[in-house]
């Protein structure tokens, strides 16, 4: 695409919007294309890749160029992560301004700046993994997402979804971790190709869909996911219990569980069951306790795992909501444990990178609950021919195994004696 001042504008004004910081930056970026509606599909997408381009490097970016405007960044942008060349910007960005860019160095910043991470949470970060790690890890989560998909073995084979998708012109590969993880080059829209219209492939994280294997519901099992959200975990164990057993999935929001039967009736599960829940003291949850195969706690964080996809995250939250977090996670948790039957698997799992929401909250809650025994994570995917270089805790990280960040600790109830 030709750019054009009017492009630069539109860039710089969406990434204001974005920077008010009211809602997720891809709800802002939303709003703002639903009030342009001249843009057409190649503007949109360079508006998008540069405002978020500049969201996530906001920090070094404001320091390299000395300034803090969206006009500003966008060029920033432009110049230092997307590689415009001066020409291609002529007439369109300060020249001055382009030369001070190209001589800045990064390498002279503070860590925290080069990190592109707020003070506190490199703080953080660099005491838990070390300075070196911790850049290594921040580094990491600048880079722009892949489009992963999960392809639902219960209906098609990895392959040949490979084989259709490869022959609409949408190459792909197969993830290396994840059994049912499709890798798709560049973004297309996949929400309009009819594998994704058929219910046989969804977008989902190659991290994400790993959660799933830990757990390993079984065919005709009783399994609760119980902080389902819009379920995109609860398909991924309906797939692997080939729509079979009684698949509870809970959450405290009617809104997100709504967004569920569609995506359920589209993939042909019938044996989800959705529950609202009234809180931690649900009767309905009393009602189970100690009644299920398997539960999976997929705990509301900080998600600062997500970054790649959800920069906006780490200039939105702060210490203390960390702190607050780790404490409803522990809740959450101790109140899902009462699900699970002598014999049965409890997963904990997150999107975060702190041993706050991670590492801690698992310790916790072994250290207060005798009757729970910790599993190690390797083995359990070992079992499934899964490798990862994990221990018993389960961590991966978008430097090291290329996905989002995750945690997670997977524990067994002791049988009766």
């Amino acid at each position: 695409m030709n750019l054009s001042a009017g492009s630069l504008r539109a860039a710089a004004a969406a990434l204001n919007a974005i920077l008010s910081f009211s809602g997720p930056a891809d709800q802002a970026l939303s709003r703002y294309f639903r009030g342009q509606r001249q843009l057409g599909q190649r503007e949109r997408a360079f508006i998008a890749e540069a405002a978020f381009a500049a969201l996530r490097r906001k920090r070094s970016l404001e320091a390299l160029a000395g300034d803090t405007s969206p006009a500003v960044l966008i060029a920033a942008a432009l110049v230092r992560v997307l590689g415009y060349s001066g020409r291609s910007l002529g007439g369109l960005v300060d020249e001055a301004l382009i030369a001070r860019l190209r001589a800045a160095r990064a390498d002279a910043l503070p860590p925290a700046v080069r990190a592109d991470l707020p003070d506190w949470l490199w703080e953080i970060l660099s005491a838990q993994q070390g300075e070196d790690e911790a850049m290594r890890i921040a580094q990491g989560l600048l880079n722009a997402a892949p489009l992963d998909l999960r392809v639902n073995l219960a209906r098609i084979t990895r392959d040949e979804a490979l084989e259709r998708l490869g022959k609409d012109g949408l190459p792909g590969a197969a993830t290396p971790h994840s059994p049912a993880g499709i890798r798709l080059e560049g973004k297309p829209a996949i929400n309009r190709h009819p594998l994704f219209e058929e219910g046989l492939v969804e977008v989902q994280d190659e991290g994400s869909q790993l959660i799933a294997w830990l757990l390993a519901p079984r065919r005709g099992e009783m399994v609760a996911d119980y902080c389902a959200g819009a379920g995109g975990k609860t398909l991924a164990l309906a797939m692997l219990m080939r729509g079979s057993g009684r698949l509870y999935a809970m959450d405290v929001s009617a809104k997100r569980l709504a967004a569920l039967a569609p995506r359920a009736a589209r993939a042909g599960v019938s044996s989800i069951h959705p529950l609202v829940l009234s809180g931690d003291n649900d009767a309905r949850v009393k009602r189970l306790a100690g009644k299920l195969d398997r539960v999976l706690v997929d705990a509301p964080c900080s998600g600062f795992g997500t970054l790649r996809r959800n920069p906006d995250l780490k200039w939105r939250h702060g210490a203390d909501a960390v702190r607050e977090l780790a404490a409803k996670q522990g809740r959450i948790l101790a109140s899902a444990a009462r699900l699970v039957k002598p014999g049965g698997r409890l997963v904990y799992a997150t999107c975060s990178i702190l041993q706050e929401e991670n590492e801690a909250v698992a310790d916790a809650f072994l250290a207060s609950r005798a009757e729970f025994q910790l599993l190690p994570c390797n083995d359990l995917l070992a079992a499934q021919h899964i490798g990862i270089d994990s221990e018993h805790y389960f961590h991966l990280w978008p430097h090291r195994h290329g996905t989002d960040g995750f945690f997670a600790a997977a524990f067994t109830k002791k049988p009766l004696r």
